[in-house]
């Protein structure tokens, strides 16, 4: 039986978080580990163990996974790429394809393109007859040195993303067919523009038609794969963009029109996939007179795509409106915790809240009482799989009640809520730290969704983040950007 060596590097960076991202940030799996972790999870690890283990032998190496947040220290990227080398070189002489679970949206102080790194010295090692495939996210970076040095890929084709397990058996069925001999041509168009906002949720906006149109083409054998990657406007690093690919093989006619078509209704598009912020003060004149549940989103602040979720801008605003119907609001803070368990349960305390990390949040001081105190422990309301914040606390002060956690963590559901036995639907105003979440947590059942203009390392406000080594001019940063449709063309 033909063996399959798999292995997971995966992070999203914020270039913007000041806070670096440190060793003992990764969930770190070995061999056997590895499998039993992702093995019938949703996960793209899952989607490839599912596929491969019905055909092949399958070698499990290492999985090391982070949560969003800075860019990697030197340290980090030196300990996390030697651990990488050392897990598959062991296995060098003995495998006949190689799958690898990354995200493409990586960045360390001292390597701007981690994923590219990885699939080079993978290349170097296992020679040019192993085929690699390997996933992504569809905010990853697709480089050139990943595509020369990898095979063929596969990404997400929803925003927000639920086809974690999908994508991940579709890069194992195209190794699978490499395999067996087939010869692949991709296709690429690089399109120089950032994209954010609500037309990129797949399901209602006008990029959707872009991912449908792929999926048509692959459903009907006109492509074997293709995909969309929107990149990540807050990983500043060179080759920073959006693109589109197709991969075909002999048997396909090269698409050409058709990937030139759906590029260019891209970027007809550029200007619509921007976010409708609303500055603060407006947004507190709508909530005066709106009845229900109102969401204040705090995207500029979302640990899920790489901030330190440290940000009081909102809930300091609120106080000092004296805001007085009940809000419920997220926020890390490990000093504030440490506060709370020393004062302990049901006592009283004045502490400051906010700007652990990004020190452009000065710290607000606020009057707490201690209702909860947890070891962080909860399970994610969005594939049923364990998460921890850290040590945990829930504080309340007069009209607010604040979860505090010791470390930043996704909040793309209500997890960190209902692990602290909080019901959101009875807060008339929540911060929501993420910049999508799924409908039927948050916008199914309030009133209104206002997107906050707010400072943080991923403001969708894109001219306030700061960006210095991305290839430029690019649309929205220069407004005039001008965009050549060049197909670039790589045959295996």
């Amino acid at each position: 039986m033909k063996k399959i060596l798999i292995a997971e590097i995966a992070q999203e960076v914020s270039t913007f978080n000041p806070v670096q991202t440190n060793y003992d940030a990764f969930q770190i799996h070995h061999n056997e580990n590895l499998f039993d972790y992702h093995n019938r999870k949703p996960t793209q690890m899952g989607g490839a163990i599912k596929v491969l283990k019905k055909y092949f032998h399958i070698v499990p190496t290492i999985g090391a996974r982070a949560t969003s947040a800075g860019p990697m220290s030197e340290d980090c990227w030196e300990k996390i790429s030697t651990e990488y080398l050392q897990n598959i070189k062991i296995h060098k002489e003995n495998i006949d394809g190689i799958y690898l679970s990354l995200h493409g949206a990586m960045q360390g102080v001292s390597e701007n393109d981690p994923e590219g790194w990885i699939l080079k010295k993978t290349r170097e090692i296992f020679g040019k007859s192993i085929p690699i495939v390997f996933s992504m996210d569809l905010h990853g970076i697709l480089t050139k040195k990943m595509i020369t040095y990898g095979d063929a890929f596969t990404s997400f084709h929803t925003y927000p993303h639920i086809d974690f397990f999908d994508t991940g058996k579709r890069a194992a069925e195209l190794l699978r067919y490499m395999i067996s001999g087939a010869k692949l041509t991709i296709s690429r168009i690089r399109i120089p523009a950032l994209v954010r906002g609500n037309e990129l949720i797949t399901e209602t906006g006008c990029f959707g038609d872009q991912i449908n149109k792929i999926k048509k083409l692959e459903e009907t054998k006109q492509i074997i794969s293709g995909g969309f990657h929107i990149g990540n406007p807050f990983t500043d690093v060179p080759e920073l963009c959006s693109q589109i690919y197709f991969i075909y093989d002999k048997y396909h006619k090269k698409n050409n029109e058709e990937i030139k078509t759906i590029a260019e209704e891209f970027w007809n598009n550029r200007a619509r996939m921007q976010s409708n912020l609303i500055d603060i003060g407006e947004a507190y004149k709508n909530s005066k007179v709106t009845e229900g549940t109102i969401i204040y989103t705090d995207a500029a602040d979302a640990p899920s795509s790489g901030a330190a979720g440290d940000s009081n801008y909102i809930i300091k605003f609120l106080h000092q409106k004296k805001y007085n119907k009940k809000v419920l609001a997220p926020i890390t803070d490990p000093a504030l915790v440490q506060k709370a368990i020393d004062f302990g349960f049901d006592n009283e305390f004045i502490g400051q809240l906010g700007g652990y990390f990004d020190k452009r949040f000065k710290p607000y001081e606020m009057k707490f009482k201690v209702r909860f105190i947890s070891d962080g422990d909860h399970i994610e309301e969005s594939r049923n799989v364990k998460r921890n914040s850290g040590k945990t606390a829930v504080l309340i002060s007069e009209n607010f009640t604040i979860v505090c956690t010791s470390k930043p963590i996704s909040l793309f559901d209500r997890s960190v809520f209902l692990g602290a036995g909080i019901d959101p639907k009875k807060y008339d105003l929540i911060v929501v730290k993420s910049p999508h979440c799924r409908p039927e947590f948050f916008d199914e059942w309030s009133q209104i969704n206002l997107n906050i203009d707010a400072p943080g390392s991923t403001s969708a406000n894109l001219h306030s983040l700061g960006h210095k080594i991305c290839e430029r001019p690019i649309y929205p940063l220069e407004e005039n950007t001008k965009f050549d449709l060049l197909i670039e063309e790589k045959t295996i």
